[in-house]
C-alpha cells in the first residue's frame, strides 16, 4: 500500500449526510444471519445485574432495598411496553415472523415468561431471606397484624378510623354491579364473601393516597404495618352482613403503549385522549399472594380474561415499588451510600459570573453530578436576564415537575426576547408532564413545537443568539442527559458550552429543520438523525477496520446505554474479525455477543452498575492514530439512528479532549461497579484478587473536588502576592 494511501486512510472520514433528502426514517434492516441475543432477554439481564446490587451485602441496607425498588420500577414499564408488543405479536396475524434473534412470537414470549417468573422469585428471595432479616439486625421490623402488642394495635385501629376507613370503597361484584375497571397498577384485595350459603365476590381497593406503610410505636427499635394488612384485618367492618371466607390482595399491569394518530389535527389533544386509554389497556399481568384462594384465583381469571402464563404469584407485599419511599425514612448516615454531593461552581466556571464571558475564552464541559447542573440552569437563565440576549431556541425530552429552566424561559418570553421550545409530547410516561409544562410555556408567549411526525425529538441542546460588540453571537450547550435538575443528581451526563461559529451555524441549521421546513443541511461538525447519524457511525467502524486491515492504529471504545442496532452489530463483528480491538460499556441492552472465536474475540462488553445510573454516551475512534471523540444522546438503536432527531457532537478543544479521554480510562479502570459479558451472554463481576479496587463513580466524585480546590488553592496563591495599593492611590484612581 502506498504512503498517500495510507495517510487517506488515517483522515476522518466525511459523513454523507443527505443534502436534499427529507427528514424521514431510514430504511429497516433485515434479521441478521450472525450471534445476535434478543432484546427483551438482555433487558431482563440488566434488571438482574440490578437485583444482584440488592443482594450485595457490602452495600447499605437502604440501598439495598432501592436497588429492589428499582427493579420492580423497571420491571413494571418493562410489561406495560415490551411484553404487551410480544403479547400482540403472538397475537398477530404475523406470529411467525421471527426477530432478529430468529425467535418467533411464540417463542419469545415462552422464553420471556419463564425468566421473569425466575426472577420474581429472586425479587422475593431477596426480600425474605436477605433484606428483612438484615432489616430486623438494625432493630427495623415488618410487623404482621398477629404480632402487634396491645397498644400497636389501639394504634393501628385509631389510625384505621380516621385515616384509612373513611376512603375505602367496597365494590360488589354481581349480576347488577359489574367487575370493576381498575387501574393499572393500583393495589387491590379480593373478596369472597358468603350469605346463606352462597359464595359472592367484592373488590377493596387499596387507597394510593395513603402510605403503604404505618408506623407502630415499639421499644425495640423501629417497626412498621403494611397498609393492606390493616384492611383486611378490618374487613368484616366493611362487609358486616357476609362472612369472609377469603381474600387476596391482587395488582394487575395493563399494556400502556399509546397507539398515537400522528396525522390527528392537534398532536396536544390526541395525546391527551389517548392517555386516558393507557389506564384502560388489557392486563399483560396478574399479580397475587401465593397460596390464593382458588375460587379467589379462578374469579380473578375470568374477570381479567389472563392465562396462567401472565400469573404471578408471590410470597411477599404486591408492589415492591414504595421500597423506594421506605428506604428514606431517618435512620443512620451508615444505611446509605455516602452522598455524592456536585460540587458548586464546576472547576470550568470557578471565578466567572458571567457565563457568556467564561464561554468565549474557551470551550468548557461540566461532568453531572458530580458538577452541579446549576452551571446549565444559570445559562439559560442569564440568557432570560440578559438585555443582549435576543433569542433563545431549546429542546426538552423529559424535565422535572418543579423545573427551574422551565421558569428561566417563561422569564425569557416575558422580558420580549424570542423563546422557541421543541417539547417532546410522546417521551413515553412524561407525556401528561411535558402536556402541562408545553400549555404553560404558550400562554407565557413561548413558540412551543410539538415534536416532528413520525420522530422523536431526542437531542438535547440550547442555542442562545446574543448580541455583542462584533455582531451576533450563537451560545450553545449540548448533552448527553435531559434538562432535568431533578434526574441531574443521580444519572451521569456530560453537557459542554461552546461558541464555536461552525458549531452555532449547526444549532440554527438544526432548529430550522425542527421548526420549519427546512432541508436537512450538511452540517459542519455536528451528527444528526435520523438524516446523517447512522452513515458517520457505519463510516466511522468500517475506517477503523480499514485501518487494521492496513496495519494502521485502530480501536473503538464506545460507551452507550443500549447496543441493539443490527447493522452496527454486524459491522462491530466484521471490525473485530479485521483485528480491531473494541471496548464497549454498555449499561443496558447489549444484543451483540463478545469474546466469540472468529466473530467477536476481540471485543468486550462491560456494564456498569452502581451508585448512579450511567446515562452519558461517548464514542472514541483511535483513527489511524489521529484519536476522535464525540458525545452526544444516541444509543445504537434503531429507533435512535432512524426514527429520532439525534444529536451527537464532536470535542476538539485539547483541554476537553484530554478530560474526555480520561473520564473513559477511568470507567475501564473501575473493578467495583462492573460486569463482563461472557460468550454465553451472561454477566460476571470483574475478579478483585490482586487489583486495585476503583470506583469510578467515587473517583469521579474526588475528581471534581480536587480540581475545584486547586482553583481555589491558585486564587488564594495569587491574591497572597498581589501588591497592596496605597489608600491615595485608590483615591486618585477613583477620580
Amino acid at each position: 500500500m502506498s504512503d498517500k494511501k495510507k495517510e487517506d486512510l488515517k483522515k476522518e472520514p466525511k459523513s454523507k449526510e443527505p443534502s436534499k433528502a427529507q427528514l424521514k426514517p431510514a430504511k429497516l434492516y433485515s434479521p441478521p444471519d450472525f450471534p445476535y441475543h434478543n432484546r427483551e432477554l438482555s433487558w431482563m439481564d440488566f434488571n438482574s445485574r440490578v437485583l444482584e446490587e440488592a443482594f450485595e451485602k457490602e452495600n447499605p441496607i437502604m440501598e439495598r432495598l432501592n436497588f429492589l425498588a428499582i427493579t420492580a420500577s423497571n420491571l413494571d414499564e418493562f410489561f406495560m411496553v415490551r411484553v404487551a408488543g410480544v403479547m400482540d405479536r403472538v397475537h398477530s396475524t404475523k406470529s411467525g415472523k421471527p426477530d432478529e434473534s430468529g425467535m418467533s412470537p411464540v417463542q419469545q414470549f415462552a422464553k420471556l415468561t419463564d425468566k421473569i417468573h425466575e426472577f420474581a422469585k429472586k425479587q422475593y428471595s431477596c426480600l425474605n431471606r436477605s433484606l428483612i432479616p438484615a432489616l430486623k439486625k438494625c432493630k427495623i421490623h415488618f410487623l404482621k397484624i398477629s404480632e402487634l402488642n396491645k397498644q400497636q394495635k389501639q394504634q393501628v385501629e385509631k389510625y384505621f378510623d380516621k385515616f384509612i376507613f373513611p376512603v375505602l370503597t367496597p365494590l360488589a361484584v354481581d349480576t347488577s354491579r359489574p367487575f370493576p375497571l381498575l387501574a393499572n397498577k393500583s393495589l387491590n384485595i379480593a373478596v369472597r364473601l358468603s350469605k346463606d350459603g352462597d359464595d359472592i365476590f367484592a373488590v377493596v381497593q387499596v387507597p394510593s393516597i395513603l402510605p403503604r406503610y404505618f408506623e407502630v410505636q415499639t421499644d425495640n427499635g423501629r417497626a412498621f404495618v403494611m397498609l393492606e394488612d390493616i384492611i383486611t384485618d378490618k374487613l368484616s367492618e366493611l362487609f358486616e352482613l357476609y362472612k369472609i371466607k377469603a381474600f387476596c390482595p391482587f395488582r394487575i399491569t395493563r399494556d400502556s403503549d399509546l397507539d398515537i394518530d400522528e396525522d390527528a389535527d392537534d398532536l396536544l389533544v390526541e395525546i391527551e385522549h389517548s392517555l386516558k386509554k393507557r389506564q384502560r389497556g388489557d392486563p399483560v399481568r396478574l399479580e397475587i399472594i401465593s397460596k390464593c384462594d382458588e375460587a379467589l384465583k379462578n374469579f380473578l381469571v375470568d374477570m381479567l380474561g389472563v392465562n396462567s402464563k401472565e400469573i404471578y404469584e408471590v410470597s411477599g407485599p404486591l408492589d415492591l415499588t414504595f421500597l423506594s419511599k421506605f428506604c428514606h425514612i431517618d435512620v443512620t448516615d451508615e444505611m446509605h451510600f455516602k452522598p455524592i454531593i456536585p460540587v458548586t461552581p464546576p472547576a470550568d466556571f470557578y471565578g466567572y459570573t458571567d457565563m457568556f464571558a467564561a464561554i468565549r475564552e474557551k470551550d468548557r464541559m461540566v461532568h453531572h453530578p458530580y458538577e452541579s447542573f446549576d452551571a446549565v440552569t444559570k445559562f439559560i437563565d442569564q440568557a432570560a436576564k440578559d438585555p443582549d440576549v435576543l433569542a433563545i431556541k431549546q429542546t426538552l425530552y423529559r424535565v422535572s415537575g418543579h423545573s427551574p429552566i422551565i421558569d428561566a424561559l417563561i422569564k425569557a418570553a416575558e422580558n420580549g426576547k424570542q423563546v422557541t421550545v421543541l417539547v417532546e409530547l410522546k417521551a413515553r410516561f412524561d407525556e401528561e408532564n411535558n402536556i402541562g409544562w408545553a400549555k404553560k410555556l404558550e400562554k407565557a408567549g413561548c413558540h412551543v413545537i410539538y415534536g416532528l411526525q413520525g420522530l422523536k425529538t431526542h437531542c438535547k441542546i440550547v442555542l442562545v443568539v446574543r448580541r455583542e460588540e462584533d455582531g451576533l453571537r450563537r451560545y450553545l450547550h449540548m448533552g448527553t442527559g435531559n434538562y432535568n435538575d431533578s434526574t441531574a443528581r443521580f444519572y451521569t451526563d456530560i453537557g459542554m458550552f461552546t461558541c464555536n461559529e461552525e458549531f452555532g451555524e449547526d444549532a440554527s441549521s438544526l432548529f430550522n429543520v425542527i421548526t420549519g421546513y427546512s432541508t436537512p443541511p450538511v452540517y459542519n461538525k455536528m451528527k444528526v438523525a435520523p438524516t446523517g447519524l447512522r452513515n458517520f457511525f457505519e463510516e466511522m467502524i468500517r475506517h477503523e477496520t480499514e485501518n487494521a486491515a492496513a496495519g494502521l492504529p485502530s480501536g473503538i471504545t464506545a460507551k452507550v446505554n443500549s447496543l441493539v442496532d443490527p447493522e452496527i452489530i454486524r459491522l462491530l463483528y466484521k471490525a473485530s474479525q479485521a483485528g480491531v480491538k473494541i471496548v464497549l460499556i454498555v449499561r443496558g441492552i447489549c444484543c451483540l455477543v463478545p469474546g466469540i472465536k472468529g466473530i467477536s474475540e476481540n471485543i468486550t462488553v462491560r456494564s456498569i452498575v452502581g451508585q448512579l445510573l450511567e446515562h452519558s454516551r461517548i464514542f472514541i475512534f483511535e483513527n489511524g492514530g489521529n484519536r476522535k471523540i464525540y458525545m452526544g444522546s444516541a444509543d445504537w438503536m434503531q429507533r435512535n439512528l432512524d426514527k429520532r432527531v439525534e444529536l451527537v457532537f464532536p470535542i476538539e478543544d485539547s483541554d476537553l479532549i484530554d478530560r474526555s479521554f480520561g473520564i473513559m480510562e477511568t470507567m475501564l479502570k473501575d473493578v467495583l461497579n462492573t460486569r463482563i459479558q461472557n460468550p454465553d451472554t451472561t454477566y460476571e463481576l470483574i475478579d478483585r484478587r490482586g487489583k486495585k479496587l476503583h470506583n469510578c463513580q467515587r473517583e469521579f466524585s474526588e475528581m471534581a473536588k480536587k480540581s475545584l480546590s486547586v482553583k481555589l488553592i491558585v486564587e488564594k496563591e495569587e491574591n497572597r502576592f498581589k501588591p497592596q495599593v496605597p489608600s491615595s492611590e485608590k483615591n486618585n484612581d477613583k477620580k
